[in-house]
């Protein structure tokens, strides 16, 4: 379980959790967590100079427990994906 919490208490916790493993990964990648209420998802914006790449998390993957490894596999899969992109 990433976080408890919901809302913008939970997108906290997420942007925490994101900029830790963005930052082993590529110290200049920029994180930016908000919560979507009205789709029960969290969008996470990863940015590195003109290159952007937007996805969600869902409600249900960021708080069952034993899911944090598959949000971990998607956050790194989506910043290999920013760096490949042209």
């Amino acid at each position: 379980m990433l976080t408890a919490k919901q809302g913008e208490a939970a997108a906290r916790e997420i942007e925490e959790w994101a900029k830790r493993i963005a930052t082993r990964l590529d110290e200049g990648l920029k994180v930016d967590v908000y919560d979507e209420s009205d789709s029960n998802t969290y969008v996470l914006r990863l940015a590195e100079g003109a290159r952007v790449l937007i996805f969600r998390l869902s409600g249900s993957q960021v708080r069952t427990d034993g899911r944090e490894a598959e949000c971990e596999r998607t956050l790194q899969r989506k910043i290999k994906d920013l760096w490949n992109l042209i």
